[in-house]
């Protein structure tokens, strides 16, 4: 897997060291406007207010379309868990339309299977060798239960249940390939380098308008930095699937775990 230098720091990482940079540039923009403030005219300063202005405000607008699109995909990885655990559960259920020879077997294969998908999500990192330990475990257990039902379809190729069941687990399949796409796709690490780079570059703007009216509000200043800091970070944690605060509820697995767990006792 491709490696990204963002992804792979902690959220509150990148976000004090945005805030120390935006901070840095206000500090050093309200210095150079202060040096060039004789230099300009008032129709420069009038121009330079509206630069600043539509600095600021295609920052807002690409600090929105960037929360948007982390949000979006958020979403999509919360249904997603739902839609796997509907799947695993559905291919549980119609397995008993096997043989009776194979119960003992499939019932242990599905049970581990939900705890490799839970492992792999709560416990391990992205790309990191313990999931694509977990992930050969769990294709494994694919391959078993797919033997399992073309040998029970071999021996009744007329059944009708055991159709039932290749589908639900060539659904169960299909659905742990795009849920695992689902957890790696995020934002683009281009798009938000790109916005850290605006970010900063806002300030330094703000910095110098301040400079060339000879005169600034530190603590305005300090705090319009940390609210963009704060929008960064949300984007960043909405983005970062398995670390920071917001991440997506693995209730509905757990529950099915549960379930298959009292089945087996």
């Amino acid at each position: 897997m491709k490696s990204e230098l963002l992804y792979e720091q902690p959220s509150m990482l990148i976000a004090l060291a945005l805030l120390a940079l935006m901070v840095i540039g206000a500090e050093l923009g309200y210095r150079l406007g202060r040096r060039g403030r004789r230099t300009h005219n008032e129709l420069t300063h009038v121009q330079i207010t509206s630069i600043q202005a539509a600095t600021l405000g295609l920052l807002a607008l690409l600090l929105g379309f960037t929360f948007a699109l982390a949000l979006s995909r958020f979403e999509y990885r919360k249904q997603m868990v739902v839609q796997e655990s509907n799947a695993i559960g559905t291919a549980a259920l119609r397995s008993e339309f096997l043989p009776v020879s194979h119960d003992d077997e499939v019932d242990r294969l599905f049970r581990r299977y939900v705890e490799i998908r839970l492992e792999s999500v709560l416990r391990t990192g992205q790309g990191s060798s313990e999931r694509e330990g977990l992930d050969r475990e769990a294709r494994q257990i694919q391959r078993r239960l797919w033997h399992i039902a073309n040998e029970a379809a071999e021996a009744d190729p007329r059944s009708i249940p055991l159709g039932l069941f290749t589908h639900a687990m060539n659904e169960l399949i299909d659905i742990k390939t795009k849920r695992d796409i689902a957890v790696a796709n995020h934002v683009p690490e281009s798009a938000l380098l790109l916005l850290l780079g605006f970010a900063v570059l806002a300030a330094v703007v703000l910095g110098y308008g301040n400079g060339l009216a000879g005169r600034r509000i530190p603590g305005l200043t300090v705090a319009y930095c940390v609210v963009v800091v704060l929008v960064v970070a949300l984007i960043m944690d909405l983005d970062h699937p398995q670390q920071g605060l917001a991440r997506a509820s693995q209730q509905s697995m757990i529950q099915l775990q549960e379930i298959m767990d009292a089945k087996g006792r």
